[in-house]
């Protein structure tokens, strides 16, 4: 049976090229957008007739549940999720708002928990599933969260979110043989419009360890941070 990918912000840049990568794949893979309209272009750009574009606003938790419970009546259940739309709000940390700090949080942080909310337990009563949390180096401790704060911060929560829940299936794994896997990664910098053109690398080399970290066997890795397909530094 054909597995089922929900890819957020899937329609441009990395998103587009994980897309893309995963239908060649072979997978049914649903393009979660903000408006339809950008997502049926992102689409047109696509070879393959399982895809999917589901219109999917990150900035409303009740959206985001309404949108993800059609979208697994329509195509079924949920095998892959990746959390890859995102907000970069560069603004210096002196000039950030409450506002602004929340929409980054929202959008980075609690926009992929509710995903995982709606994903997670039937992945583990089903004993498969894939989830892959697209983070950034500006979000490394190790690193020193280099990143503009906004960024910065938004995105070393995400990696918190992530080992947390590495922890949830690994106690699931417990009781029950399954093969349900979470991790993050970062892309590095990479030639997008939230990257700029100065960036080395292109969207499809961004999206390589993604796409690996989606498809991966059995006994893959659970709850690390990794780029170009080895673990990092949290």
């Amino acid at each position: 049976m054909t597995k089922s990918v929900l890819v957020t912000g899937g329609n441009r840049g990395i998103g587009l090229e994980i897309v893309r990568g995963l239908m060649h794949k072979g997978y049914k893979v649903l393009m979660a957008c903000r408006d339809e309209e950008s997502g049926h272009e992102a689409k047109s750009q696509v070879v393959g007739d399982d895809l999917h574009v589901i219109e999917m606003p990150l900035d409303s938790e009740s959206a985001i549940v309404d949108a993800y419970v059609q979208a697994e009546a329509v195509y079924g259940p949920i095998d892959i999720l990746i959390n890859n739309a995102a907000v970069l709000d560069d603004t210096y940390w002196r000039d950030v708002n409450s506002e602004q700090f929340a929409n980054s949080m929202q959008v980075n942080v609690n926009a992929p928990l509710t995903l995982i909310q709606q994903a997670l337990p039937q992945m583990i009563e089903r004993k498969f599933g894939r989830i892959v949390n697209v983070s950034s180096s500006w979000g490394s401790f190790h690193e020193q969260l280099q990143g503009p704060l906004c960024y910065a911060i938004s995105k070393a929560a995400l990696n918190a979110l992530t080992v947390k829940m590495a922890a949830v299936i690994d106690e699931a794994a417990k009781d029950d043989d399954i093969d349900v896997t979470i991790n993050s990664m970062s892309p590095g910098w990479v030639h997008t419009r939230m990257g700029g053109a100065d960036a080395p690398k292109t969207p499809e080399e961004g999206a390589d360890t993604v796409i690996w970290l989606a498809t991966h066997e059995k006994g893959g890795p659970n709850g690390q941070f990794l780029a170009e397909r080895a673990q990092i530094a949290w």
